[in-house]
């Protein structure tokens, strides 16, 4: 083990539980040893497909030891699936079908080939798959699959300009070729730096782009699985899994419709209560009903904006789950309810281990009730973590999900806001080894049965399911709020996530922009970073700049580790304070348009923030860069990542950009110096955008283009509930000296403001006709009231 992150374990737990991790340890090596581990098999071909069997949608290949089944879910999606092999159970999905789709097929001399309008499968005798358009052009090609014991692998033909993309949480560069990924949830330990693999969260899933299309394939197979994406073979990514079915879904298109078809598949992400869009404060730990008070005091104080404060574990009685420490917060109630008079919603920490204790009610409840995780012979799974030894939750068994939700109930009428659901890999405390169950402890698998190997990275999933479950029932008028540290496939549709216990770095900052990338890419697209790192003592330049990236993030919270400085932001002086203030400030500007671009990403999967190829897939001079990103379709966002830097080069994508800070237009495709301040960063805008901005009200600030057109929309409902909402959708179109803007509304709700203002950049406005009637306007910006038609004459 790193003797750094020794010391930092020693910090974090103590000596008592550091010598407890060992017991720990040996507890799970015996608990395995009765794992019968066989002989390495050498990894064989599966004997040639003999016969084909149509089905409705597909067909179904027959071989002396294997059987393919391929399925058309749309015109554009397949699900591919090789047997022998435990079929996964639909935890990830929530369609069996996409549409109905028209098939054709036809025998080849050496197999079959099916087809629907868009996509053409090749499935040859021996196995090897091409994925071909209807023309002929082949953009995916495999390799028979092998098959070596009770695991299966493939191997898929890289062209040598293919890029991968996704795979869930990763500390690696946004382009994941060249590099070995396990797809196994594990907690790094204290922190984790650059390259740190596996982590938390991991998908199996990936987008390619090449010279010849796009396609996403996702792998439903929870299992322990390796990824070599060319490390071994430059031109061959190699899939594995150690058990399970070897099932995937294929996605042939761009990134976005190919997003949009998987979360139609997996499950869109809610459109959250608008206040998540906000601040969150959060420190491990604020130790008492008072030091919280004093926090947001300061907040008031220094006049920063705040939503949100999260209560880490040391709010809970000894670290019980469901308890609170009344010592500590005599009245949890009454501080929710003063906190909620300054606008501020409380969140806590959750965690799925249950203290062994037989006074404990929540303990009582789930030994008496069959609750928790069992080993081969019975006896309940203990693990450790921060209470001590503990039980675990068996989230796989549909009562127990029923049973764990309940206890919710507590909180909620509390009034809490938020739940944060960490250590939910799951992870234990560990001297040596994995941090986590044995691989023999039993799960219910919904009554099917079955082990920690299957069961393991599903848990913080089926965590997530079963509270929000839970929520929706419990508080039916408001949208659940869930904060986890890990999950999989699918977990979109009930929890945000953060990127975990990152390194006070520089470096780290750089590679944040590439995680939180990759996991919107990989359907995940509410995420952000712990500002500052997790475990250090960012310098104030650090802080002031991960602070700025951070402000354009999805997820915007600061939180540290136990024992490092405090990070507030007046603990860093000035000028500091007055750079968080404007930042904060400008976040809240921007909070309408953030609520647009959330009800997007529930309609269409798309994440919020994107890499710069979203905007064309096409170009490869987009594919590599990742020290930039885009915030919707209208904001370019370029964070500092390097010390002392103040000024940036910043790659501008095809057409006309604004300096978000001067109005200066700058041409596209090229690269620009730009200059970044210690108080500012490199933001552009999009020509053609129609932004809309919380400022005296409500601002539409529309970018002229030098010619041609674009749009913008605007939607505002209640910012909680399931309500009537309003869908403002705006037109710009310009013809030389002209600039013409409509205006169409849907929904039940009424228009909120009594007036807009439209502030226009890069155009000089002479003359305003509002519906027919001509305004008086002065300078670049006038008043009106909800509209059809505005044309505007200028220069």
């Amino acid at each position: 083990m790193d003797p750094r992150k020794l010391l930092l374990a020693l910090r974090f737990v103590g000596l008592r539980t550091a010598l407890r991790a060992v017991w720990s340890a040996w507890e799970r090596d015996r608990a395995e040893r009765s794992i019968r581990i066989p002989h390495p098999v050498p990894w064989q071909p599966i004997r040639p497909l003999e016969r084909m069997d149509l089905l409705p949608d597909g067909a179904r290949f027959n071989g002396p030891d294997a059987e393919l089944e391929v399925r058309f879910l749309a015109s554009d999606v397949l699900r591919l699936t090789w047997t022998p092999g435990l079929l996964p159970l639909p935890y990830a999905v929530v369609r069996e079908t996409l549409e109905e789709t028209p098939i054709a097929w036809a025998p080849q001399p050496d197999g079959w080939v099916l087809e629907s309008s868009a996509v053409r499968i090749a499935v040859s005798a021996h196995g090897r798959l091409r994925f071909q358009t209807p023309a002929g052009c082949v953009w995916r090609e495999e390799d028979p699959p092998e098959r070596g014991g009770g695991a299966w692998r493939h191997r898929i033909r890289l062209r040598p300009e293919e890029r991968l993309y996704g795979l869930g949480e990763r500390a690696a560069p946004l382009n994941r070729r060249g590099r070995v990924y396990r797809m196994w949830n594990r907690d790094p330990g204290g922190s984790y730096g650059p390259d740190a693999d596996p982590l938390y969260l991991g998908i199996p899933l990936w987008l390619s782009l090449h010279s010849d299309g796009a396609y996403l394939v996702f792998y439903e197979n929870p299992f322990d699985a390796i990824f070599d994406l060319g490390a071994t073979e430059p031109d061959a990514a190699w899939v594995t899994f150690a058990g399970g079915a070897l099932r995937y879904y294929v996605f042939y298109g761009p990134p976005a419709r190919a997003m949009n078809r998987y979360t139609e598949l997996t499950g869109r992400p809610p459109l959250p209560p608008r206040w998540a869009l906000g601040f969150h404060q959060s420190r491990w730990s604020y130790m008492s009903a008072e030091e919280v008070r004093a926090v947001a005091r300061g907040f008031q104080e220094h006049e920063l904006p705040l939503q949100a404060i999260h209560l880490d574990i040391d709010y809970m009685d000894g670290y019980r789950v469901f308890t609170v420490d009344r010592r500590r917060f005599p009245d949890l109630p009454e501080l929710i309810r003063e906190l909620e008079g300054q606008g501020i919603r409380t969140v806590v920490i959750l965690d799925p281990g249950v203290k062994i204790d037989p006074d404990h009610p929540v303990y009582r409840e789930g030994w008496r009730q069959g609750a928790f995780c069992r080993l081969p012979d019975g006896r309940i799974y203990r693990g450790l973590v921060w209470p001590g030894w503990c039980a675990f939750p068996d989230f796989t068994d549909p009562q127990v999900r029923r049973w764990w939700g309940s206890h919710y109930r507590s909180f909620v009428e509390m009034d809490v806001a938020g739940f944060w659901h960490d250590m939910n890999e799951p992870t234990t405390f560990t001297a040596w080894g994995e941090p986590t169950f044995p691989r023999t402890v039993r799960h219910a698998l919904e009554g099917r049965g079955g082990d920690h190997r299957e069961a393991h990275n599903l848990y913080g999933l089926l965590m997530n399911q079963a509270a929000w479950e839970a929520l929706r029932e419990l508080r039916p008028d408001r949208r659940p709020f869930l904060l986890t540290r890990s999950g999989w496939a699918g977990v979109q549709r009930y929890a945000w996530n953060w990127t975990g216990d990152t390194e006070s770095t520089w470096a780290m900052l750089r590679r944040t922009l590439s995680v939180v990338l990759g996991l919107g890419l990989s359907g995940i697209p509410y995420t952000g970073p712990d500002i500052g790192g997790f475990s250090g003592a960012p310098s104030a330049e650090l802080f002031i700049r991960w602070f700025q990236a951070a402000a354009f993030m999805p997820f915007f919270r600061s939180h540290a580790a136990k024992g490092t400085p405090r990070r507030e932001p007046w603990a860093f002086g000035e000028p500091a304070l007055s750079i968080i203030r404007e930042f904060l400030r400008l976040r809240v500007r921007l909070l309408p348009y953030l609520y647009t671009l959330a009800w997007e990403t529930a309609q269409t999967g798309a994440p919020l923030v994107r890499p710069l190829f979203w905007l064309d897939e096409k170009d490869p001079s987009l594919w590599e860069i990742e020290d930039a990103f885009l915030l919707g379709p209208a904001l370019l966002v370029a964070p500092v990542v390097e010390e002392g830097a103040r000024s940036r080069k910043v790659f501008l994508p095809s057409g006309e950009w604004y300096d978000f800070w001067s109005d200066q237009r700058f041409a596209g495709p090229g690269t620009v110096e730009a200059s970044a301040p210690l108080e500012r960063i490199p933001i552009f805008v999009r020509a053609g955008s129609i932004l809309p901005m919380a400022e005296g009200g409500l601002t539409l600030h529309i970018y002229v283009p030098s010619t041609g057109g674009g749009e913008g929309s605007l939607y505002h409902d209640d910012g909680d509930g399931f309500g009537p909402y309003r869908m403002a959708r705006f037109r710009m179109e310009r013809e030389g000296n002209r600039v013409g803007l409509r205006w169409v509304d849907e929904g039940e709700l009424p228009w909120p403001w009594e007036t807009l203002t439209l502030r226009f950049h890069g155009f000089s406005v002479r003359r305003a006709v509002v519906d027919g009637r001509e305004i008086p306007v002065q300078g670049d910006c006038f008043t009106v009231r909800p509209f059809r038609e505005v044309q505007i004459n200028g220069s």
